[in-house]
């Protein structure tokens, strides 16, 4: 099973320039049939705040790209994109299409950055999602969620094997980013896709680095810091082996590890 990271130099707010970027390096690597594909977070856009400008209702113009770019190379893909609730607000959004273009998973990214103004324009989403990939359990994160190693632990709980985790993770804190997804790999024993962009928007620079991960935290593959595409097999046989020869996941608490220490 082949796992394929797009990493973009994404232009600011320009869904056409960003679909054609894609298309074209989609193009070039050629994914096998049946590959996960994935885009950075608000590939289409960049990590703005403008929702009133970029947030698109349904049924939305990016998610439509993901579709016919998922039937295209019949592949699975997955990308961020920045959607409007019935509310009004805005959604950073990961929305996951078949390669019959059919959307089936649709995850909102639980963790708005606040530091960065996203809380003000962007509400939370509720839960953790799984979706299939060709008998894989996929669980998609986006950006600042993985600073959150809880929601990591509930989606191992309900049998993830592999975290994708798209971003715009800046270059001032790369160090934090390369870290944590092999923290994440580490501690659930499990495969993780981290996937970033790369160049600079209005407010920061952008180092790259995505990363594919294994499940004893070794690096499969690693982009540097320009647009590119990295891909590395998903050995789901390889997985249930360290599973079993290192079975720290029956280990966890069934209570949440809730601890009480007298005061």
């Amino acid at each position: 099973m082949r796992l394929v990271c797009c990493q973009l130099d994404v232009a600011w707010e320009d869904k056409p320039a960003n679909a054609a970027r894609v298309a074209a390096l989609l193009a070039a690597a050629k994914p096998p049939r049946g590959s996960l594909v994935v885009l950075p977070e608000m590939f289409a856009t960049g990590f703005s705040m403008n929702v009133a400008g970029i947030g698109e209702a349904a049924p939305s113009a990016t998610e439509a790209f993901l579709a016919a770019t998922a039937r295209k190379h019949a592949c699975f893909v997955l990308g961020g994109l920045a959607a409007i609730g019935a509310d009004g607000r805005g959604r950073n959004q990961a929305v996951v299409c078949t390669p019959a273009g059919k959307a089936v998973a649709r995850y909102a990214k639980l963790h708005p950055f606040t530091l960065g103004g996203e809380a003000q324009h962007y509400a939370a989403g509720d839960e953790v999602v799984t979706f299939d990939w060709q008998g894989c359990l996929v669980a998609p994160f986006i950006c600042y969620d993985l600073r959150f190693p809880e929601v990591f632990r509930a989606a191992v709980r309900r049998g993830a094997q592999l975290f994708v985790v798209i971003a715009n993770w800046p270059a001032a804190r790369l160090g934090h980013w390369t870290t944590l997804l092999r923290a994440r790999a580490v501690e659930n024993l499990a495969y993780v896709a981290g996937v970033n962009r790369c160049g600079a928007d209005p407010q920061h620079s952008y180092p790259g680095r995505s990363l594919i991960v294994g499940p004893q935290g070794e690096v499969l593959a690693e982009a540097g810091s320009q647009e590119g595409i990295i891909t590395a097999e998903v050995d789901l046989a390889r997985l249930a082996a360290w599973r079993q020869e290192f079975p720290a996941l029956a280990d966890m608490r069934a209570d949440g590890a809730r601890y009480v220490t007298d005061s």
